[in-house]
């Protein structure tokens, strides 16, 4: 992994100031692929290769606890204002205070990201993009990144939840949600709200490279289950969901 400043990928284009906009006026925002891609300087085929690592992930034993058939790996980076950027040890996985009422002080231990997973050409840049947009909400000399790999499973008789938790904060300063994929799938609508309970934003991820941005300090999001289309096969959804706070 490059840790040379000089040579981040990631400038401030006009979709990262667009993005820095949006959150700063109405705390949360849409990016498109397109927008997403010119960033990140990809195309489908970067995207597709991405989209392997989701065929690698581990069960999540805590939802399934809970009824719901999710898989994931964990990371956690460091992210400094310079763009170095530094997978930290891998350690179980605990939910700031005050944020989601499932696992309230409850230490949950998933699988590490793959080898293949951190070195893929995207995540690098994707999380220098993150960094930068996070820097309209907090002038932070240093990330500390949690990255999530997600595959929500539904079928005929079980319907997927990207959310059980319901409406909810992260505990930290930026959360994201990047769609990498769906297969025979409806429903999984994200809705973002103000501490009031009023709705700011709703939208269904459904284009690989949507990325949704929230400013986690002053809203609550959450995501509908998903169905399957076609109930004679299984349905899924994959996203990335990537937290930023500062350390």
């Amino acid at each position: 992994m490059d840790d040379v400043a000089k040579e981040r990928t990631v400038a401030h284009t006009a979709p990262v100031a667009a993005a820095r906009e949006a959150l700063v006026s109405a705390g949360a925002y849409v990016m498109s692929p397109a927008a997403v891609s010119e960033c990140l300087g990809t195309d489908e085929h970067g995207w597709a290769c991405f989209a392997t690592h989701w065929e690698d992930l581990a069960p999540d034993e805590y939802a399934a606890e809970r009824g719901t058939r999710r898989l994931r790996r964990y990371g956690h980076f460091s992210l400094t204002r310079t763009g170095e950027l530094t997978l930290l040890p891998h350690v179980a996985f605990v939910q700031p205070e005050q944020s989601n009422p499932l696992y309230v002080d409850v230490d949950r231990n998933f699988e590490p990201l793959t080898d293949a997973f951190v070195a893929d050409p995207l995540l690098t840049p994707l999380l220098r993009m993150l960094g930068d947009v996070a820097a309209c909400l907090d002038d932070a000399a240093e990330w500390s990144v949690k990255v999530h790999p997600f595959r929500v499973v539904a079928s005929a008789d079980s319907q997927g939840a990207p959310t059980p938790e319901g409406r909810h904060r992260d505990g930290v300063t930026l959360v994201t949600s990047l769609l990498i994929g769906r297969e025979n799938a409806t429903g999984g609508e994200s809705t973002v709200y103000d501490p009031d309970g009023r709705e700011l934003l709703t939208t269904t991820l459904s284009e690989p490279g949507t990325l949704l941005l929230g400013d986690d300090r002053a809203t609550l999001h959450g995501v509908s289950p998903i169905r399957p289309l076609d109930t004679g096969r299984p349905a899924h959804r994959d996203v990335l969901v990537t937290t930023l706070r500062a350390r």
